[in-house]
């Protein structure tokens, strides 16, 4: 079962240099009155102009990936960690039972467009950590990367059964998804910028999605395009409670 998102669906936020557009994909299941979809909480696509500070602020109960595409940001946290997120050097914060942060966006690193992920954990009350990891290069061509997630395979560590990938697919080429790393997956195939046709007939631009329950298709890049794939296994524990990342009951 494919089930095309497109950008009808999000919530639009604009506050001085931010500029952010919320996806809940749960919406797209309105039977299951939920706000998220299974350990996939929220999705922020963010714009922000350099020299935007972002102050200290509250997280409970969110596992909370920040995946940057352009800009740089100086993050400091309740937990004395510090340090510099950009394209190649991506965050984690697992928020756990009580976190604050704030992040201040670097003038030279030009405009910030990323994405800020909220998780779902599978418990409440985990102990706060926060990690970074540098890759080695900004993007992966053609080939799936792994970003996030349980299991010692990936780099950054997400407290449920949920993993993250991204790809650049060049113009002209085709895909399939990867191997499930577990029974009872779905995914979440993301366009963050470019053109893809699935299966020959849907069209995905910047921003639009396809929840993926069943099938197999095969993506072809009408240009060359930036990809983020979530995973999620339907049937695991979770807590849908946090603070950002919890259901909003809309």
């Amino acid at each position: 079962m494919l089930t095309k998102i497109d950008n009808a669906i999000k919530y639009g936020k604009q506050h001085g240099g931010f500029g952010v557009q919320i996806l809940y994909p749960g919406l797209i299941r309105p039977e299951l009155n939920d706000s998220g979809f299974s350990t996939i909480g929220r999705i922020d696509h963010a714009r922000i102009n350099p020299g935007t500070l972002i102050p200290m602020h509250p997280h409970r109960n969110d596992e909370i990936v920040t995946y940057l595409k352009s800009g740089k940001v100086n993050h400091l946290d309740s937990e004395k960690n510090t340090g510099t997120i950009s394209n190649r050097n991506l965050m984690v914060m697992n928020a756990g039972a009580n976190f604050y942060h704030e992040e201040s966006v670097m003038p030279e690193g030009g405009v910030l467009e990323g994405l800020q992920i909220f998780f779902r954990p599978e418990t409440a009350g985990l102990v706060p950590q926060v990690q970074f990891h540098q890759f080695e290069e900004t993007h992966s061509d053609n080939n799936w990367r792994k970003i996030a997630g349980k299991g010692n395979d990936y780099p950054l560590q997400i407290r449920s059964n949920t993993w993250l990938m991204d790809l650049r697919l060049e113009e002209g080429a085709e895909i399939t998804l990867p191997e499930a790393p577990s029974e009872n997956c779905a995914f979440l195939f993301y366009v963050f910028e470019g053109k893809i046709k699935v299966n020959k007939t849907m069209v995905l631009i910047n921003g639009e999605s396809v929840l993926i329950e069943t099938d197999r298709p095969t993506f072809r890049a009408e240009e060359t395009t930036d990809i983020v794939l979530f995973i999620t296994q339907t049937n695991s524990a979770h807590f849908d409670g946090g603070m950002y990342s919890g259901n909003l009951h809309l």
